[in-house]
């Protein structure tokens, strides 16, 4: 399961990062790492971006690149 197929108010943990290059870069730079733990608060209404609370504070990325994170559900 991805983190972009999840519904706003779930909570799960990062198992494995799918990204490579800049765009995997660019998600660690962020805070993405296996085992932290996530909460989806919110999807916008036109697909992106998806909002989500990532180790105490919120974060937004697009909805593909939410499709390079795989996680599963707590």
């Amino acid at each position: 399961m991805t983190l972009d197929e999840l519904k706003p108010g779930a909570n799960c943990l990062i198992k494995k990062m799918t990204a490579r290059g800049k765009l995997g870069q660019r998600l660690m730079d962020m805070g993405f790492f296996p085992g932290l733990r996530i909460t989806i608060i919110r999807k916008a209404p036109l697909v992106d971006p998806v909002e989500l609370k990532l180790d105490g504070f919120n974060v937004s990325i697009r909805h593909e690149e939410a499709g390079h994170v795989e996680v599963e559900p707590v």
